[in-house]
């Protein structure tokens, strides 16, 4: 009986079998080929690192990896330094010291016989990091080294070109202030250079670069010192700041040649005098300021008269304005500006006092209110009496402030009056109830102590339009004088008023004390 298929099946087993013999013999051969190879490999290095330093042997800070004891002489006594050196302009050269001409040698080889015996050169495949210092290492003949470093072109005196340090130029008009760079020279520092070579020459480098060194002499200021720039950032602060004051209409521009006159600097640091920032104050002031200035006034009468005296006008403080001013330069605050005023007029044009005023014609005991250029009220009025020597004084005046139910005192009395403006030191207008004549030439013999005195109805009626600073203008005009009276009425001033029959304030109502020496 005849088994199926089995005179197939042998073959193919056969054959499964023989290629897998092959495959374990090659592998085999292959593994030993390999053992063989690193075995022989092994051998070579044994032998070589037996004459050979280990790799990643420094010796006096040579690096010998790989060397032999002869090779290490052979490149001692081929040894040369190239030396990197900078020029004015920032471009490079190099420069030799060939190491026969400073005598660099081994004077023995002992100490290095004794690292290399002493290395494990059954390890050789390993990378160490051995470091040996010796008692021999490289010598050489240390005069003839620096006098080769002072042959070098860097130390020559016409090759040198000193570091400058970083500044700041001097202010040009239309271009303003600019930091200019430091620039780094050329000048070697002698003792760091000599220090580089000679670290250089022992480690056995081919290279040296002076500048990565640090062997040159560096610029004290940079332009990126933070002094430097603040005060560059200062300065161009002070020139870039525009002002531009205004008078009504008129301007005046402060501009940066202006302000860079004022500048003082002090080695690094910047500011502005304060003098010469006032004396520019005072040219505005001279220049735009109405006090103490002499006017033309056209009276209500159609005659022109000239006002020497009084205090009302544009008076700028020159003081403060300074200081505001500094301080906007300061901070860089450009613009539009009013300066600072001790006092303000109604107008920056002419006249500075307006269209609303009092005018008060001292000749003619007679006063005029104009607002806005239209007499609203006039009335006669009775002022200082020149007999006692109690003249009010003519000139352009503002109103100080106004009171209600003030008290007007002086040694020899204190007057109650209902409405108080003063607008020359103690001098004012007000209501004067004991009075029932007002104008002509009452004043002559029967004045005030200076004073405008007023019918009621009217001090209450130009104390409801006047505000503090309105002009009062007054003045003499000849060909004005009232008709003298035949019989001037004898009207008890205020201080010959018996005790107890003077006009109190009301319960209640604000007593006024102006001055020591207050006039009615």
């Amino acid at each position: 009986m005849k088994l199926p298929f089995k005179h197939h099946e042998k073959p193919e087993l056969h054959k499964e079998i023989t290629w897998k013999t092959r495959a374990i013999w090659i592998a085999s051969a292959f593994a030993g080929t390999s053992l063989l190879v690193l075995l022989i490999v092994y051998i070579a290095g044994l032998n070589r690192y037996q004459s050979c330093f280990l790799n990643g042997t420094i010796i006096d800070e040579v690096d010998v990896s790989g060397m032999s004891i002869s090779e290490l002489e052979e490149q001692v006594g081929q040894y040369s330094l190239r030396v990197i050196e900078r020029q004015a302009d920032g471009t490079t050269f190099e420069e030799e010291i060939p190491g026969n001409e400073i005598g660099i040698s081994y004077v023995s080889t002992e100490p290095l016989q004794a690292v290399l015996q002493g290395q494990n050169r059954y390890l050789w495949f390993l990378k160490h990091h051995a470091d040996y210092s010796t008692d021999a290492p490289l010598f050489y003949e240390e005069k003839a080294l620096e006098e080769k470093v002072d042959e070098l072109r860097g130390f020559q005196k016409d090759f040198v070109k000193e570091p400058t340090d970083a500044y700041i130029a001097d202010y040009v008009p239309g271009n303003g202030f600019a930091l200019v760079a430091e620039t780094e020279g050329n000048r070697l520092n002698r003792e760091r250079t000599v220090e580089a070579v000679k670290a250089a020459v022992a480690g056995l480098e081919t290279k040296l670069d002076l500048a990565a060194a640090g062997c040159y002499e560096e610029p004290k200021v940079t332009a990126e010192d933070a002094g430097l720039k603040k005060t560059y950032e200062k300065l161009q602060n002070y020139v870039n700041t525009t002002v531009t004051y205004t008078f009504g209409e008129e301007r005046e521009v402060l501009d940066a040649d202006t302000v860079a006159g004022w500048i003082v600097r002090k080695g690094s640091r910047a500011e502005l005098d304060p003098e010469l920032v006032k004396d520019y104050v005072n040219s505005l002031r001279k220049k735009h300021d109405t006090v103490f200035h002499k006017r033309k006034f056209m009276t209500s009468y159609g005659e022109e008269v000239t006002i020497e005296l009084g205090d009302y006008g544009w008076w700028m403080d020159v003081g403060a304005e300074t200081e505001e001013l500094i301080a906007v330069l300061e901070r860089g605050e450009g613009g539009e500006r009013v300066p600072v005023y001790r006092q303000t007029a109604a107008s920056y044009d002419t006249p500075d006092y307006g269209d609303s005023y009092v005018e008060i014609n001292l000749t003619a005991q007679h006063l005029f209110l104009y607002q806005k250029g239209e007499c609203v009220l006039e009335s006669d009025f009775v002022s200082g009496n020149p007999s006692r020597g109690n003249d009010t004084p003519p000139g352009i005046y503002g109103i100080t402030y106004k009171e209600r139910n003030a008290t007007l005192n002086g040694e020899t009395y204190s007057t109650p009056v209902s409405f108080w403006m003063p607008f020359n030191n103690n001098v004012g207008m007000h209501d004067a109830t004991w009075r029932s004549e007002f104008g002509r030439n009452i004043y002559m013999t029967n004045g005030s102590h200076g004073c405008i005195n007023l019918p009621y109805a009217i001090a209450q009626e130009i104390y409801g339009y006047v505000e503090k600073n309105t002009p009062v203008i007054c003045y003499h005009l000849p060909g004005t004088e009232p008709e003298p009276l035949e019989e001037i009425p004898l009207e008890l001033e205020p201080e010959l008023v018996p005790p107890g029959t003077q006009p109190l304030p009301e319960p209640g109502q604000p007593v006024m004390n102006p001055q020591p020496e207050a006039v009615e």
